[in-house]
């Protein structure tokens, strides 16, 4: 059975973005792999084995084109009415808390953070199949 063991996005600004995922998500440089013309940074922290891999392609000044085809990243937290808040008192900007809901029945408690890239992150209360 194939395990889920990281998810890879282009940055632009190394420095910027390995600040911005540990400040939000507590994420920490678990290796750094250095080439001629980029260079692989895998965040982890110890909530879960899965990893975040950062490439920085080296002399790249435009931002990158994130398309149609993206959609996000998701992390779960023990609170999420706390982490929305923690973040806002950051200066991170969290968009709004959501109650999402299907009927009567609540799906999750969520909100998006965008990364200095603009990747989306979607944060939700740890719970249900969101463990």
């Amino acid at each position: 059975m194939a395990k889920a063991i990281h998810s890879m996005i282009r940055v632009l600004e190394e420095a910027r973005s390995v600040a911005f995922y540990e400040s939000a998500f507590g994420l920490k440089v678990a290796d750094r792999l250095d080439f001629d013309s980029f260079t692989l940074i895998y965040l982890s922290n110890p909530e879960s084995s899965f990893e975040l891999e950062l490439t920085v392609n080296k002399g790249r000044t435009e931002p990158y084109n994130l398309g149609d085809g993206y959609g996000h990243l998701a992390v779960s937290v023990e609170d999420v009415e706390a982490e929305h808040a923690r973040l806002t008192e950051a200066g991170l900007a969290p968009r709004r808390l959501v109650d999402f809901r299907n009927g009567d029945v609540s799906v999750a408690k969520f909100f998006f953070i965008a990364d200095p890239d603009g990747y989306q992150i979607e944060v939700l209360q740890r719970g249900g199949r969101f463990l």
